[in-house]
């Protein structure tokens, strides 16, 4: 029989830890950060303790209790014996923290299996000083190359979603194949990967499929647009009609987004100003010529943008290393503040404290290019309302998730035809029995054993 465990993903959007036993192999397909258990036990300033591995994690369940799964100093203290490692892979879907955040706390000898475009995005996140992930023993793959793993062949097929990179899988096991989404949508740019997915899947005549379901719910909290052209249209519309200073926020390694408010810039002849940590990944990423990355050295509507940092005076030594290289085609706060008509300004929303140098004159334009609720990127939106106020600026709620829609995801289900469905990252897996009245629904509980006959 194959066993599935669920550390994490269980009635929350993130956090996916999903163990998978086949006979005597065990990999976890992700293991991520749980953003909606960390804000039940830490906030601001209260923050998990660095100097005590992964014993502050352990003790509210954030992280599986099982040995043989850690590296020797990330357990001491704990009650966890060490062990050499008794798991036989960890399978990465993407590059998102709620799915490769708590990879450093384990085993450095367990082999970890990501696309080759993941692995420049989390290099690049090291790097840049963003995450530590720890050191590993990585293998990558692309859509065709097949993972064998003790009993398992896995095939893992790209799929579209907000980040480079994104892969499902069909994970050929004893009893059947077993299909895993990661995370995926059907109306982004490239679609059709997410096509290829679904059809191959199909083909397999799976057992069970593991889904996401992030938009599977109620309703939506906020705008979500259809399509990243619609985005466009609407980000256009805002530029277009101003001439006063326009910020736009999304996530940092949403490559597709970064595309959008590029053109948008360019066809309004503004400079598209972006933070020097996106232009280290961008600069990363043309390692991948599939991505077809723009020389945004050579790029005149491209400048970025740099902080001013230890002695405020703009000094090659205040920066570190991987920043220097993208200094000499570098702005400051001074250039926003003069050239407002000008510019469309990426900036984080934790980088706000920028506004107090930048001074935005009183009716400019604050572009919201997200939707999904937990991210290590957010901050909470009274906050953000707060900044906004205070610097006159109109807010713009312009985004295309991620994520599939009900509806989509109902038809790429539909076209792969599992005999059963366990839905994971969602708030609300009940719906998925309204949704799938003739396909046998398995709701997991966290840390519960699920069989797959």
């Amino acid at each position: 029989m194959v066993k599935l465990n669920f550390f994490g993903g269980v009635n929350e959007i993130g956090g996916n830890k999903i163990l998978l036993k086949d006979k005597d192999t065990r990999v976890f397909l992700d293991f991520g950060l749980s953003f909606a258990g960390m804000a039940e036990y830490f906030c601001g300033y209260l923050c998990p303790r660095s100097v005590n591995g992964a014993g502050d994690y352990l003790e509210f369940g954030l992280l599986p209790n099982l040995a043989g799964l850690y590296a020797k100093e990330m357990i001491k203290g704990t009650k966890i014996k060490y062990e050499e490692p008794l798991f036989d892979a960890l399978i990465l879907s993407h590059a998102h923290m709620d799915h490769i955040g708590y990879l450093s706390f384990t085993h450095e000898e367990i082999p970890v299996y990501c696309g080759e475009c993941t692995k420049i995005i989390m290099d690049t996140m090291q790097e840049s000083g963003r995450i530590n992930l720890g050191e590993h023993n990585y293998h990558t793959f692309r859509t065709g190359k097949k993972i064998k793993v003790d009993t398992l062949e896995i095939e893992p097929i790209h799929v579209d979603h907000s980040i480079p990179g994104a892969y499902g899988f069909i994970i050929n096991t004893s009893n059947g194949a077993i299909v895993y989404t990661g995370d995926l949508r059907l109306h982004g740019p490239a679609s059709e990967m997410t096509n290829d997915f679904a059809e191959s899947s199909a083909t397999h005549d799976p057992i069970a499929m593991i889904s996401e379901g992030t938009r599977v719910c109620p309703s939506e909290e906020r705008i979500v647009f259809n399509s990243e052209a619609e985005v466009k249209k609407k980000c256009n519309e805002v530029v277009a009609k101003t001439s006063n200073l326009v910020i736009a926020t999304f996530y940092s390694r949403d490559i597709d987004r970064l595309r959008t408010l590029y053109q948008v810039a360019k066809e309004n002849d503004r400079k598209f100003v972006i933070p020097l940590r996106k232009a280290h990944l961008l600069s990363m990423l043309r390692n991948d010529p599939r991505l077809e990355i723009p020389d945004i050295q050579k790029d005149d509507t491209i400048v970025f943008y740099m902080k001013r940092k230890k002695t405020g005076e703009y000094l090659e030594t205040d920066y570190y290393k991987w920043e220097r290289p993208f200094l000499p085609k570098a702005v400051t706060y001074e250039y926003i503040r003069k050239n407002q008509s000008k510019v469309l300004l990426n900036l984080d929303l934790t980088e706000f404290t920028e506004l107090v140098d930048i001074k935005p004159s009183d009716g400019g334009h604050f572009i919201h290019s997200m939707s999904e609720p937990f991210s290590e990127e957010d901050i909470d939106n009274e906050v953000m309302n707060h900044w906004l106020n205070h610097f006159g600026l109109e807010f713009h709620q312009i985004h295309a998730s991620g994520h599939c829609s009900q509806p989509h995801l109902k038809k790429i289900i539909d076209k792969i035809k599992p005999k059963q469905i366990i839905p994971v990252h969602t708030g609300h897996p009940e719906i998925f029995k309204q949704l799938f009245k003739d396909v046998k629904v398995v709701i997991p509980q966290k840390e519960k054993t699920v069989t797959i006959k």
